[in-house]
């Protein structure tokens, strides 16, 4: 469960801190809380899923 929770979170920083820098955003303004946003319910569907399936 923790992996799987793992991997759909890994991104969030990355995408905050390459492709924001690529185009010399400095910034983020509402991305970040709602790129961290979008990871906790990620976490919790992951959760779930995990559960159905493995109960």
């Amino acid at each position: 469960m923790a992996a799987v929770m793992f991997g759909s979170t890994e991104t969030t920083f990355y995408v905050v801190a390459v492709y924001f820098g690529a185009v010399n955003i400095k910034r983020t303004r509402h991305a970040i809380p709602a790129g961290l946003t979008a990871d906790i319910a990620a976490m919790l569907f992951a959760v779930w899923v995990v559960r159905l399936l493995f109960g």
